[in-house]
């Protein structure tokens, strides 16, 4: 009796690009002839873009989660969970990391996992660019667990200085957040503090108000959202200022310690809880000797066609990819659109050369920029296909183009039906569900 030999295509990372990856070749082949294998180091997937908000808790990570094993049983792939240890290009195996409980016991031995195929989508983290102490003090917000750690340290202080104007209402107790990085994360983070502090008086905490939180904005760059035409940085950072938010531009971080933000100028700013938003890079691996060519934030390089330089049987999409379009002098910017687009364009060229057809070359379609500044303004342009060139919006306009956004990623990653499921059910949460979570 002769066996079947399935074709394996095995997906590092299940963020936006990798999930929806895994979603679309498992409903094309499903599991008769081909073995769809999605790896992540996390049991379930939240879109990055709000973590922002679960950090503040304005968003229930435990409604808008998917759980990869669910997901894989509808979708006709299978999830492992466990962490990329190292690539095997001449082997075409990929090896994965012990898995630890939280007591550190090993649960599952470290072991191998072939391929035919490798899709590397393990998205980014955050970048300290070796800035002493920031590593230690600081929170990054690169998964749910450190949005979740956030938000409770938050909800910590918020009650230390409710219960100290309890005790002497002419304290001048406060909360005192600093965030490094003026981009998108940076920025819609220190909008949504606000409006989760203005509702906090509804949920017990009926002394504490916006007032009593007091967040720093430090940029190093000449201005924050750099992405954005001008015009709406200083529109953005306008609402920020109008809103409490202490804005600096132009001032590097130096240090950073237990309590405070130390600044190249000298000047130290205390902080309560310490966010680092400054930039990204590539996760590193705990071996890198795959022979596979990096750019200098630890991106794989890869060819027009995604596949990466060196062998063509391992493709890269999302924050991970070092891709230069043709005829262009930048690398594609590490947006959940970018993640979209390259998860697209794989499954097109993995169905290619399953067909026998020749691969097609990714074309990058900027979009355009959006920024949300919670309740209070949404900021952003629309550029390219969409207009011609670039159009900056505000207002409702703008807000209805951001929300769109997760709309499109629920319906790329669910399917029209579930998607769109999701998008009401979402609708009805506003009503029911309360204002912000509070455990």
């Amino acid at each position: 009796m002769t066996v079947l030999r399935k074709t394996q295509i095995v997906i590092v990372g299940g963020g936006a690009g990798g999930l929806e990856l895994a979603r679309r070749l498992g409903a094309r082949f499903g599991r008769r002839t081909h073995d769809i294998i999605l790896v992540d180091k996390n049991r379930t997937h939240i879109w990055k873009p709000l973590l922002h908000e679960v950090a503040a808790g304005s968003l229930d990570a435990n409604l808008d989660e998917v759980g990869y094993r669910s997901h894989c049983h509808r979708w006709g792939y299978r999830f492992f969970l466990g962490t990329l240890e190292r690539i095997d290009p001449a082997a075409r195996e990929i090896v994965i990391a012990p898995l630890l409980d939280e007591d550190g016991s090993e649960l599952i031995g470290r072991h191998r996992l072939r391929y035919d195929y490798l899709v590397l989508a393990m998205g980014s983290v955050g970048n300290d660019f070796g800035t002493p102490g920031a590593r230690e003090h600081c929170i990054f917000l690169d998964e749910r667990q450190q949005a979740d750690r956030f938000r409770d340290k938050l909800l910590n202080h918020c009650l230390r200085v409710s219960r100290a104007m309890v005790a002497d209402p002419a304290s001048d107790a406060h909360v005192d957040v600093a965030i490094v990085g003026g981009g998108a994360t940076g920025v819609e983070l220190a909008a949504e503090l606000f409006n989760a502090a203005g509702a906090l008086r509804y949920y017990g905490l009926e002394v504490f108000d916006e007032q009593r939180l007091r967040v720093t904005l430090i940029e190093a760059g000449p201005r924050i959202l750099p992405a954005l035409p001008e015009r709406l940085a200083e529109a953005a950072q306008r609402e920020l200022e109008a809103l409490g938010v202490t804005v600096l531009t132009n001032t590097p971080v130096t240090e950073v310690t237990g309590d405070a933000m130390l600044l190249k100028s000298g000047d130290r700013i205390p902080a309560d809880l310490r966010v680092w938003a400054a930039g990204v890079k590539t996760a590193p691996l705990a071996d890198e000797a795959d022979g596979l060519a990096r750019a200098a934030s630890g991106q794989f390089i890869v060819r027009p066609t995604l596949q990466t330089e060196t062998d063509d049987r391992i493709f890269a999409i999302g924050d991970c990819a070092y891709c230069i379009p043709p005829g262009e002098t930048r690398p594609v910017p590490p947006r959940a659109q970018s993640a979209h687009q390259m998860a697209s364009a794989v499954f097109r060229n993995l169905v290619a050369i399953e067909a026998g057809r020749p691969l097609r070359p990714f074309v990058y379609r900027d979009h355009g920029s959006l920024v949300s500044l919670s309740r209070f303004s949404t900021v952003g342009s629309l550029m390219g296909n969409l207009i011609g060139g670039r159009m900056a919006i505000e207002g409702r306009l703008a807000r209805f183009v951001y929300t769109s956004l997760y709309r499109m990623h629920l319906i790329a990653i669910h399917g029209w039906l579930k998607g769109w499921a999701m998008i009401l059910l979402g609708r009805v949460n506003r009503i029911i569900r309360p204002r912000l979570k509070l455990h």
